[in-house]
């Protein structure tokens, strides 16, 4: 079974215990590791709102052996929204971070540095 065809079934409703771990990571040559976005305690994180919980996904990511398959995975379907790879989609584009929702904060550092580049410019 393919990664790509496993993302695709659980983007159509899928369960994510519908299909085992071996046949995943024999594909792509990793053997009985656990995947971050497997633990269900997190499974919240990958579609978060929150920017914060957004960037604990991206960190889960980090040192997933399927990250790379995982990104292009989630390009070759043009995924809409959230953490694939490590990676943030919004509106179907990789951003560098999610912008939360409503009104951004006055002392957002993100915020600040963005500004600051723009009037360099």
């Amino acid at each position: 079974m393919q990664y790509t065809s496993v993302l695709d079934q659980l983007s159509r409703g899928g369960s994510a215990t519908s299909w085992t771990f071996p046949a995943l990571t024999d594909s792509v040559g990793v053997t009985d590791q656990p995947l971050p976005c497997q633990d269900t305690t997190t499974q919240d994180l990958w579609f978060a709102e929150r920017t914060e919980d957004v960037e604990a996904a991206k960190a889960l990511c980090a040192d997933c052996p399927l990250k790379a398959e995982c990104l292009s995975g989630a390009l070759d379907r043009q995924e809409p929204w959230g953490v694939w790879g490590g990676e943030v989609f919004v509106d179907g584009a990789v951003v560098a971070r999610k912008r939360g929702r409503g009104r951004p904060r006055k002392n957002d550092p993100y915020a600040a540095s963005s500004s600051r580049s723009r009037g360099a410019a």
